[in-house]
């Protein structure tokens, strides 16, 4: 699904906004989450579950067509858990 499918989603289940508006809405949901994760947040979405920046130490891997090693330098992931109502709604 991308963006363009969501507005049309929006577009349609509404039915009051035109096309525009429903794409700037969805615009700002999406600004609004990057937003918030940016700034280290947690962001909780009731009945869909949670996404989470987490910081990553930096440490050492392996180029593995080389074999060499190189140093992975630290920075932040997101990582998001899935609410019970989503796993469910996905397992049925």
């Amino acid at each position: 699904m991308t963006k363009a499918d969501i507005v049309e989603n929006v577009y349609e289940s509404l039915g009051v906004y035109s096309k525009k508006e429903a794409a700037e809405i969805v615009e700002v949901v999406f600004e609004a989450v990057k937003d918030t994760l940016a700034q280290g947040e947690k962001l909780k979405i009731s009945g869909f579950g949670n996404f989470v920046v987490r910081p990553k130490q930096e440490r050492i891997g392996r180029n593995p067509k080389t074999g060499a090693q190189i140093t992975i330098t630290a920075r932040k992931v997101l990582t998001f858990k899935p609410s019970q109502v989503l796993k469910n709604a996905l397992n049925d």
